[in-house]
């Protein structure tokens, strides 16, 4: 019996943990994206499939839109900004989730992610991009009503708001926040 006991608890242990939330199940596995493109640069929201396996960058709260952002990036973005190395290499890709902030019900003194509310990205590609700041192309995906739409008003104001971050950051706002 003092065998069997160790077994068991491991059984349903490990029982447990297999359904314990659908996150854990979807482990590695890419999230279905829906086929929408930016107007103009013709970014696809499917390019950045599997996004749910970048690293954390760094995270914000933008107070004028009351979101909370995470930023994430691809392996060479990722390796080239926990470097400090700019410009970031060809291929990089940086992508920006955005959620309407709520009230946490179990400790009303904090904020917690709500909604999504938009997913953006950047993508380094001087092939398709020449003549955009840092040959960044940009594209930015809307969720409504439990939907998404590309954002409709194309990626003007997206170069025009990065030029400001400037050359020496190569037009990123978002530094790599150490979390040591």
């Amino acid at each position: 019996m003092k065998r069997f006991l160790p077994l068991l608890f491991i059984a349903v242990l490990l029982a447990s943990c297999s359904s314990v939330s659908p996150d854990r199940r979807q482990k590695g596995k890419t999230q279905q994206l829906p086929v929408l493109e930016m107007p103009g640069n013709h970014l696809a929201f499917k390019e950045i499939e599997g996004y749910n396996r970048y690293r954390i960058v760094a995270t914000h709260y933008r107070t004028d839109k009351k979101e909370l952002r995470y930023v994430l990036a691809n392996d060479k973005a990722f390796k080239a900004l926990s470097e400090n190395r700019y410009p970031l290499p060809e291929g990089s890709k940086v992508v920006k989730i955005g959620w309407k902030t709520n009230k946490m019900a179990r400790f009303g003194a904090a904020l917690e992610a709500g909604k999504i509310q938009r997913v953006e990205y950047m993508v380094k590609d001087s092939k398709r991009f020449p003549g955009n700041p840092g040959s960044w192309g940009y594209a930015r995906f809307v969720k409504q009503n439990g939907k998404y739409r590309a954002w409709g008003k194309g990626t003007a104001a997206c170069i025009a708001c990065h030029n400001t971050a400037g050359k020496e950051q190569d037009f990123l706002f978002s530094r790599y926040q150490k979390v040591y």
